[in-house]
């Protein structure tokens, strides 16, 4: 069993510019993840609440997860979880026992590297999203405000997340219509020139809906959609916070430091923009404040313990990096609705300390895993 990552002391030279949390919080977020591993054992093996495919799949396995997994460490004990159980169907083998009777929905990935994954969902994305509402400063993204939702439609949690973040905040969400797979083939087929106009015609859509006399004030999208809305509203004359947009909940792999400084300084006029890195099995992480005092860095944290993040030894990956090294991304889903542990993500990034709003490990430089990312075509994101 790969041992507990060594004291925070040992890594945290030079000081870091954020307010590290300490050891209490971090003792007291491990112990919560432990028991919340034990309950989703006892959930999703159980025979009356756990999916066909699990219990299918245990019988198979040389431990018994009601009984032998009494921490979050032990789920290393399963084998490395198959990409492609995700892939096609049937979908009914995940629905948990218990949620059988649900209305469901089920929510694809976006085929970047071929068949898209599914998860069926009932309620994680709304609570997904209501725990990320709490953390969105209401100067910046007051309650009752409308939103527009300038992202991929279509299968994707995004579009209904987004409209069920703006509903609990006391607003109304606009959508625009943008399918993000005919952006990847596109791309593949070199059309560049019909992939600027499919962007044109997405950022249209979107100064339409903001000229409409909607009163938005608070919009997510993609690093590559907020610059081109920035500069089309720019030869309209206006800017992004002149159109009336005071918050931005942005996410994509395009995050840099150094894209992060050329936003703030030119494109927002003051906008407020908070990152986020997320994805149809994680859900979402927030991002700890960025800014010049931290060099701009973009370090995200799991929403623990319904979902973990590890930034894992590319050729161990049950060995997690020290803080400040690079790995890949290892993630486990732990909520009623979905078990996942151990998918290693198509991501690397460098392994961050806690934060004190989020007393457990981070990840920043998120970026696409070097030894795939020849076969991935990013597109919008």
């Amino acid at each position: 069993m790969t041992p507990d990552p060594p004291p925070l002391a040992t890594h945290a030279s030079p000081s870091p510019a954020f307010e590290v949390a300490d050891t209490t919080a971090i003792e007291k977020a491990r112990n919560d993840l432990d028991a919340h591993t034990v309950e989703m054992m006892a959930w999703h093996f159980h025979p009356s609440t756990g999916c066909p495919f699990w219990l299918h799949y245990a019988q198979s396995l040389p431990f018994n997860p009601l009984k032998d997994v009494n921490r979050y460490d032990d789920l290393k004990k399963f084998p490395p979880f198959e990409d492609e159980w995700l892939r096609g169907g049937p979908l009914q083998r995940w629905v948990p026992r218990a949620f059988v009777d649900k209305a469901l929905y089920v929510f694809e990935t976006g085929g970047t590297t071929g068949v898209p994954k599914s998860r069926v969902a009932c309620c994680d994305f709304r609570t997904d999203y209501e725990q990320f509402s709490a953390t969105l400063p209401e100067e910046y993204f007051p309650r009752g405000a409308n939103w527009l939702m300038l992202g991929p439609s279509g299968p994707r949690r995004l579009r209904l997340s987004i409209e069920h973040l703006a509903q609990c905040r006391g607003g109304i969400s606009f959508c625009i219509d943008l399918d993000p797979r005919w952006v990847i083939k596109l791309i593949q087929r070199g059309w560049m020139e019909h992939l600027e106009a499919y962007k044109q015609h997405c950022i249209d859509q979107a100064i339409t809906i903001l000229e409409a006399g909607h009163d938005i004030r608070c919009m997510f999208t993609t690093p590559k959609l907020l610059e081109s809305l920035a500069l089309a509203l720019e030869k309209k004359g206006t800017t992004i916070r002149q159109a009336g947009i005071t918050g931005i909940f942005s996410g994509g792999t395009e995050f840099t430091p150094q894209w992060t400084r050329f936003a703030v300084e030119e494109l927002l006029d003051g906008a407020y923009m908070t990152p986020t890195y997320g994805n149809t099995l994680m859900g979402l992480a927030a991002s700890r404040p960025v800014g010049p005092a931290d060099g701009y860095t973009i370090a995200y944290y799991a929403p623990q313990p319904r979902a973990v993040i590890e930034v894992v030894d590319c050729n161990d990956t049950n060995s997690i990096v020290p803080y400040g090294g690079t790995g890949r991304v290892k993630l486990t889903t732990l909520t009623q609705e979905t078990f996942v542990p151990g998918f290693l993500e198509r991501d690397e990034g460098e392994r961050e300390q806690p934060y004190k709003q989020y007393p457990w490990d981070g990840i920043s430089g998120v970026r696409p895993f070097h030894k795939l990312s020849s076969a991935a075509t990013v597109g919008v994101y």
